[in-house]
């Protein structure tokens, strides 16, 4: 049996080291490359302002996040929904570099999970191609 765990994140702004946090994590559990049904979604409060240019790209508004639970709140329940599983996402970098800087702002130990980027794989596979996600699932149809 694998399992995999493939995930997203929305942030604050581009940089973690600039200050700027996760404000949406969605991941799925996958098994064998079938989704289970299992799922872990959480919107967190930032507790600072998010930059417009990031509204414009996922549109959550810093209103939405008021009353959510702060990234602490979150932080085990999420680690035990990962487990040891590989993680699986587009842009991988960016994602990882975000929940490390969360975890390490918490004093908690970086994820050590294997880490899977599809981006990476599109460019090795399609080069020269558009490989957003967006073009990928035109590709795939």
């Amino acid at each position: 049996m694998m399992r995999e765990i493939v995930l997203d994140t929305e942030t604050t702004g581009l940089n973690p080291a600039d200050g700027h946090r996760i404000i949406e994590i969605g991941a799925i559990e996958v098994i064998n490359r079938l989704p289970t049904g299992r799922t872990f979604h959480k919107y967190i409060n930032p507790e600072r302002e998010i930059e417009a240019s990031a509204i414009r790209v996922h549109g959550i508004t810093n209103e939405q996040l008021e009353g959510k639970p702060l990234f602490a709140d979150i932080a085990e329940e999420m680690r035990a929904f990962f487990g040891d599983s590989p993680l699986v996402a587009h842009n991988a970098s960016f994602d990882i570099n975000f929940l490390n800087h969360e975890f390490s702002w918490l004093g908690h130990d970086e994820l050590s999970n294997e880490i899977i980027d599809t981006l990476k794989i599109a460019r090795e596979k399609f080069p020269g191609s558009q490989v957003s996600l967006d073009a990928l699932c035109r590709r795939f149809e």
